[in-house]
């Protein structure tokens, strides 16, 4: 199992998770992950932490779909590859409705259909064996309505890799089955090792559906979970350090009745739980909310504590199947603690 880090979505200042990547490029971990939501942007973030370091691998862990057209995904993703020479790795997800249609202005309708035409038109557009047509129920290139001297184009760069590694962020059956049938591996999070079971059915539809061999990797699918961590000798002391976290999502990521991580977690046994954090954190009282998370979730979708523990806990993530974990961490002796537990 491979270990690289999420840094999130940029808040600080640039060096912040550049210093992050760095030291974790110095330790030899595999990759550095970044996120957007309604602020920084992914792309610009990536950007600037590959022009400070030189080997680690570069992800976004995701890029939302609909704030760009798949025509500037591409761009973007082929730019940032040649750049880095070969580093980059296309994550990308739905996000939810109140930050596609709040923000973006843009329909959360077919999140499916949207993600499986993004994903072919930005294929064919790394691939660039001939001028880009496309026909489907979101996307039209040319489009028809328009002026009518729309023209089909092949990219005017040559892309480095025409086979450049596609992830899809997702956490539904429906999602999860689709980033197995047309990604090359799958970003979840919140993901507990111990309920993998839940998720069999849709990768194993999903890898059928390509006709991926039928392992548990489906030939070499990536599964890289996003995972929350607090490394220390104190072990509440780090799990209080990943509580909020895990009480914002489940509790204030979706308005009540659409939240993809207060579902997930509601399918792993914690229904009650959920919504105790969820009644808390959208009525105003986050420290209930916060307080409401249970050690025992805590202790099954984070790594907290020593690094032995941590050690330990890593096992659980490499037995479940997944290839890289993406742990979330925020400062340099987090790095340092995660790479001596992966030693």
């Amino acid at each position: 199992m491979r270990i690289g880090i999420h840094v999130g979505h940029w808040e600080g200042r640039p060096d912040d998770a550049v210093s992050l990547a760095r030291e974790a490029e110095r330790l030899g971990l595999d990759s550095v992950w970044v996120s957007e939501t309604w602020g920084s942007d992914a792309v610009a973030t990536i950007s600037w932490i590959a022009a400070r370091t030189e080997r680690i691998g570069l992800g976004t862990g995701v890029m939302q779909i609909t704030a760009r057209t798949p025509a500037s995904t591409a761009m973007a993703a082929l730019t940032i590859d040649h750049l880095s020479g070969g580093r980059f790795r296309l994550g990308l997800g739905v996000s939810g409705p109140q930050v596609v249609e709040g923000w973006h202005g843009a329909s959360f309708d077919r999140p499916l259909a949207r993600t499986r035409e993004c994903v072919e038109i930005v294929r064919a557009i790394l691939r660039r064996e001939e001028p880009l047509t496309y026909r489907g129920e979101i996307y039209e290139l040319p489009m028809r309505n328009g002026t009518g001297l729309g023209k089909p184009l092949k990219t005017n760069v040559q892309p480095l890799r025409g086979d450049m590694p596609i992830y899809l962020g997702a956490i539904g059956p429906a999602n999860v089955a689709l980033a197995a049938e047309i990604a090359d591996g799958w970003i979840p999070f919140l993901l507990s090792p111990e309920r993998m079971g839940l998720f069999a059915g849709s990768l194993a539809e999903g890898f059928a559906r390509a006709g991926r061999g039928g392992g548990r990797d489906g030939d070499g699918f990536d599964v890289a979970p996003i995972v929350p961590i607090a490394a220390g000798e104190d072990l509440a002391a780090c799990r209080d350090a990943v509580r909020p976290t895990i009480a914002r999502y489940v509790g204030a990521m979706g308005a009540r009745g659409a939240n993809f991580y207060h579902a997930l977690v509601s399918r792993y046994g914690y229904g009650e739980t959920a919504d105790a954090i969820q009644d808390a954190y959208l009525d105003g009282r986050r420290g209930d909310a916060i307080a409401a998370v249970p050690d025992a979730l805590v202790d099954e979708l984070a790594l907290a504590g020593p690094v032995a523990r941590i050690r330990d806990r890593l096992d659980a993530w490499r037995d479940a199947g997944a290839t890289t974990l993406l742990a979330q961490a925020r400062d340099v002796e987090t790095v340092r603690a995660l790479a001596e537990a992966a030693s």
